[in-house]
């Protein structure tokens, strides 16, 4: 495989067979008994379990025994160079503070990059058995055995939307906080929750914004190609590409996408 001849036909197949696999070892420790440490030394709860470590470092190791020349960067491993262009990004268990309260809402996150261009990204959730990727070749979702075309909900404006946010605790600070909150009060419903599955939702079109701060990039690369390929936007408060992470901002179409940019700005 080279950088300027990367096949997606046979990438992808494969990776959804090694994101089977990873889910076995994260179905393993899901309610169970499980040790949790603390990521922060600062009085906050950053959590990271054994299931966390296993999943990341048994893709990282699949990863690169398939393709040596590809980069990772995962949450826990931190960036292993490679000799491209290309990179993987990983999030073994995006939403580990559901993963251990037994909520099935967190996901296995692995996305594909050229330089700044995402190729590809995938979400899976093994306890539902729900499969989400994102490329040029469009938004599926894979389902006991069937294929789902994924459509963000279009015609949707800021007053009918359905909006989540996984906790308002992530936001950097009180300007932050107060902007999503008058995003929040223009909205037709407010929920909270979701994690990585929240986004999907949005572009299997069950909702419609997803606002959220403080994400790393590897908590929204992978989920960047699934919601664009639905037809949805994803920007940082700026209108700027988001695959940085910081405040973030996705939504179903792109009218209601500078809608919610534009309560955001407001003084």
């Amino acid at each position: 495989m080279t950088t300027s001849k990367i096949d997606l036909t046979h990438v992808l197949p494969f990776c959804r067979e090694l994101l089977t696999e990873a889910g076995e070892i994260a179905l393993s420790y899901f309610r169970r008994e499980l040790t949790v440490d603390n990521k922060l030394e600062d009085g906050r709860f950053d959590p990271v379990t054994r299931a966390d470590r296993e999943v990341e470092a048994f893709l990282r190791k699949s990863l690169h025994k398939r393709f040596p020349e590809c980069a990772v960067i995962g949450e826990e491993g931190g960036v292993t160079p490679g000799t491209s262009e290309l990179s993987w990004v990983i999030d073994p268990i995006d939403g580990t503070k559901a993963f251990i309260s037994g909520l099935p809402t967190w996901g296995m996150l692995l996305g594909l990059k050229q330089g700044r261009q995402l190729l590809a990204g995938m979400m899976y959730q093994p306890f539902t058995g729900e499969y989400y990727v994102g490329s040029e070749a469009g938004a599926f979702l894979y389902h006991a055995e069937q294929r789902h075309i994924l459509q963000t909900r279009q015609g949707v404006t800021l007053a009918d939307a359905l909006l989540y946010c996984t906790h308002e605790s992530m936001f950097d600070g009180p300007d932050h906080l107060a902007a999503f909150r008058r995003v929040a009060d223009r909205v037709r419903l407010q929920r909270f929750g979701g994690d990585c599955y929240a986004y999907c939702m949005l572009a299997l079109g069950q909702i419609d914004l997803v606002v959220e701060d403080t994400l790393q990039p590897y908590d929204i690369m992978p989920l960047i190609p699934i919601i664009e390929a639905a037809g949805g936007v994803v920007t940082d408060v700026d209108g700027n590409p988001a695959d940085e992470g910081g405040f973030v901002v996705a939504a179903g179409n792109a009218a209601l996408h500078r809608e919610a940019l534009a309560v955001i700005r407001e003084k």
